[in-house]
């Protein structure tokens, strides 16, 4: 018990300390020399004046950037470039699914097929077994990517079944990677949605 009490007032007297350390850390921060010369808060002010547009400048850039999560995506940090979106370019847009949870989330993804494209889907490639609900996604006659049963929590998928020529405003957005969530379970998506994006990194 003595041993407890000893400690508490030890911590409480360098919490003391340190509160009667104050006044002459800030007046170092405001420019004097030492802790015991008044502050000199002109040099403070030029220090602020030379350091808050920088930090403004970084805030502005930095505010446009965003942090890729998917695995799927060869970017790390992609940021916007306006324009028209083309084929294999990058796009952000928001992503709306049950299998991903109650909550819409960012997604980036690339734009694979594209409006007066021909978007065919295979039960599996000739020669092959494989279970009906497998679906090879072909823009034009080139594979975008094949679907899969269950999700990485282990819950069904239904893929998108629809095919056909891709209608003005729409697109198939996806990634080459065999576990990505994209077109081939949401279907097509607005092009009116979706923002061009540029990688970074």
């Amino acid at each position: 018990m003595f041993r407890l009490c000893w400690a508490a007032l030890n911590l409480v007297w360098q919490l003391l300390r340190q509160i009667a350390q104050l006044p002459r850390l800030a007046a170092t921060a405001l420019g004097a020399a030492t802790g015991d010369q008044p502050a000199r808060p002109q040099r403070m002010l030029i220090a602020l004046l030379a350091i808050l547009p920088i930090c403004f400048a970084a805030s502005l850039t930095l505010s446009h950037l965003t942090l890729v999560m998917s695995p799927s995506i060869d970017a790390w940090i992609v940021r916007p470039a306006p324009g028209p979106i083309r084929k294999g370019d990058l796009v952000q847009f928001t992503l709306s699914h049950p299998a991903i949870g109650a909550k819409p989330v960012s997604a980036t993804k690339y734009a694979l097929c594209m409006p007066g494209d021909r978007l065919s889907i295979i039960e599996g490639p000739p020669h092959s077994i494989v279970l009906p609900s497998e679906g090879h996604f072909y823009c034009n006659g080139m594979l975008l990517g094949v679907s899969v049963r269950l999700g990485p929590k282990g819950l069904p998928l239904e893929r998108s079944r629809w095919q056909g020529i891709i209608p003005a405003g729409h697109v198939y957005v996806g990634s080459r990677h065999a576990r990505g969530f994209d077109s081939r379970y949401i279907g097509l998506v607005p092009i009116a949605g979706l923002r061009r994006m540029r990688r970074v990194i």
